[in-house]
């Protein structure tokens, strides 16, 4: 009986052990799935940043504008921070680009929600005297929420056969 009492004891000192080494490695693979998901998100980012001096260049007829990438700034009355993906700013225009991995409605609602509000110019004071061209961007966008961006003046970025391209931009001009 002692002999099967100092077992058992092994045994429930093993599963503890064991308990912990799985509590580590949830936390570990939780973390890593974390860093993943953060860089899927900048990854898109990534791809897109770089091609809105071409855009600016081609549709809206803009250069040598300052590129700001990933630029924090700070609201003019709350003091709230906010980060923004890509600003393109011009002598008389300056482009706001919002990237999404997968946009759906919802997120075009709160972007378009922020622009029309003119919330962008209490974060940039120094840019309210200029044009604001809002973009909506990702790898791929569903046409519906182009349609509903088209509806509300917002331009939407996306892959088309071989790169990424405004998808709605004579929908606006009309």
């Amino acid at each position: 009986m002692k002999e099967f009492k100092n077992e058992m004891k092994e045994f429930k000192n093993e599963m503890k052990e064991f308990k912990e080494d799985m509590r580590l490695s949830s936390k570990n693979m939780n973390k890593k799935w974390e860093e993943l998901v953060m860089k899927m998100g900048t990854m898109v980012e990534d791809i897109v940043a770089p091609n809105i001096a071409f855009i600016a260049k081609k549709y809206f007829n803009l250069d040598n504008g300052k590129i700001l990438v990933r630029s924090d700034a700070y609201h003019i009355k709350t003091n709230q921070r906010r980060e923004f993906d890509t600003i393109a700013v011009y002598t008389d225009k300056v482009i706001l680009n919002e990237t999404k991995s997968n946009p759906k409605t919802d997120e075009a609602k709160k972007f378009i929600k922020f622009i029309k509000s003119g919330e962008f110019f209490e974060y940039f004071s120094e840019y309210k005297d200029r044009e604001l061209i809002p973009i909506l961007s990702s790898l791929y966008i569903h046409e519906d929420t182009v349609k509903y961006l088209s509806n509300n003046k917002i331009y939407a970025m996306a892959m088309n056969e071989d790169t990424l391209d405004i998808l709605n931009f004579d929908d606006i001009k009309k």
